[in-house]
């Protein structure tokens, strides 16, 4: 009852509060693990599904808006798609680690201008600028998740532009 009092007061949870309102949350959520694996395969491979329709959609000469929209809500669901490997609190823990932070907001950020080129704007230009940017900032993204892989695409590129 007290817990209740507090939190209709508006005062602030203890920190063990918080930590049992979060395992509660996860407990009353849990999937087995063959789940979040089938789970994480449909979202990834309709992420993928989505990127490659505002592809063909590209070439189909539908717009670019139309390939921007597809493209990115596909780049967003695959990205989701993680989720249910690790779970919503520890994914979104692991974008925002000091690793990832910024490559997470170049990424968030780059979503967020694509869809405002497209839609609002309708800049085909600036759109694709951003697409190309949205789609950098994912692969250095998904390479901090790969032990040393960000230092050997450094030095890779390095050794390409060296005289």
């Amino acid at each position: 009852m007290d817990k209740l009092r507090r939190v209709l007061s508006g005062d602030e949870p203890t920190p063990e509060e918080e930590s049992s309102i979060i395992t509660q949350i996860n407990e009353m959520s849990t999937l087995s693990w063959s789940t979040r694996i089938k789970a994480f395969c449909i979202c990834f491979v309709l992420g993928i599904f989505l990127s490659l329709l505002g592809s063909i959609a590209l070439f189909l000469h539908r717009g670019i808006v139309v390939f921007a929209v597809f493209y990115t809500l596909g780049n967003i669901i695959s990205m989701a798609s993680t989720c249910f490997l690790m779970g919503p609190f520890k994914q979104i823990k692991k974008m925002f680690a000091d690793t990832r932070l910024i490559a997470t907001c170049i990424v968030i950020a780059a979503i967020i201008m694509t869809f405002i080129s497209a839609i609002v704007l309708k800049k085909a230009g600036l759109t694709l600028i951003f697409i190309i940017i949205q789609s950098l900032a994912m692969t250095w993204y998904s390479l901090s998740y790969i032990p040393y892989a960000r230092d050997a695409v450094k030095k890779t590129v390095s050794a390409c532009f060296e005289v």
